[in-house]
């Protein structure tokens, strides 16, 4: 991710999370804050956006509904930008919360961008650190659109500016009172812009002090990524705006790389969702677009 792009990153999923809580029923992930970040007018330029582009996405589609733009609206946001984001945060959060009912005292956001995690369990301030971990400048960015909504900030969360892509600091967090006891990690949307060796070095620099019984929550892109086309084209599709937007994914894996990863740094397989029974889990039974992205998997992986 570059710097001056991160806001930009931050919206577009914002938006999604926005309208999915506003729009959509049933819901997979109801953040029913993000529309208090992201402005009127940032919600309207992205529509226009998404509309305007249906021609990139979909020509079908476009002729279809080329009279009802909301429609095309709606398309494009449930084939493409919603399905992983929300499904991936109800899984995460899903086993966030079963550990916090285990007695877990810490949680670490790694790419936390717009997460408004602490801010929907004001429950958990005085039981549960959150740390979010972000770009310097996506954290700032942060900040604003929280004191522009007039959010006070929860005295259990806390931010750790870090490039943790190329480096991970425990220090860091530690100067904002990390301690050497069991943490939930989550890592969501990142694992495809690393390579491989950046992955497996992230995870082992993550696990390296942390105690037994801490724990992950993460997804990946497995080995059809490159080539699988999936519905509506949507897997090239996402492939192919990454790399024009010059953050291009790097790497897909199969479930047995991940287990060997994994394992070195003393870590295994708890939970492990394949993109059916993601579907299953979580899109069953909808009468809109939405269903679970093809190539995309969720692990939740404990250190021994």
């Amino acid at each position: 991710m570059k710097q001056n792009e991160s806001s930009l990153t931050s919206l577009v999923s914002a938006f999604g999370r926005t309208y999915h809580s506003k729009y959509d029923t049933p819901k997979i992930f109801d953040d029913y804050i993000a529309k208090d970040l992201i402005s009127q007018e940032e919600f309207s330029a992205i529509s226009k956006n998404m509309i305007e582009g249906i021609q990139f996405f979909n020509r079908e589609i476009g002729q279809r509904f080329k009279d009802n733009p909301e429609e095309i609206l709606k398309w494009v946001t449930q084939i493409q930008l919603s399905p992983t984001p929300l499904a991936r945060a109800a899984f995460c959060e899903n086993v966030l919360l079963n550990e916090v009912n285990l007695g877990l005292k810490q949680y670490v956001i790694l790419g936390a961008g717009l997460d408004t995690f602490a801010f929907r369990h004001p429950e958990l301030e005085n039981s549960l650190d959150i740390y979010e971990i972000d770009y310097p400048a996506t954290q700032q960015f942060k900040k604003n659109r929280l004191n522009n909504a007039e959010f006070n900030l929860p005295k259990n969360l806390h931010f750790v500016s870090m490039d943790f892509t190329t480096t991970f600091s425990h220090q860091d967090l530690i100067h904002q009172g990390f301690a050497n006891k069991k943490t939930f990690f989550s890592l969501l949307g990142v694992s495809y812009y690393l390579t491989k060796e950046e992955n497996e070095r992230l995870i082992s620099e993550i696990f390296a002090t942390v105690p037994s019984g801490s724990s992950i929550v993460f997804d990946y892109a497995d080995e059809k990524l490159f080539e699988e086309k999936g519905l509506s084209n949507r897997v090239e599709n996402m492939v192919n705006m990454a790399a024009a937007s010059g953050e291009p994914m790097k790497s897909s894996f199969t479930y047995s790389e991940i287990e060997k990863i994994l394992e070195k740094s003393g870590l295994l397989i708890y939970e492990h969702l394949s993109p059916s029974a993601i579907n299953d889990l979580y899109f069953q039974n909808r009468t809109d677009y939405l269903t679970a992205f093809e190539t995309i998997h969720y692990i939740h992986a404990v250190k021994k």
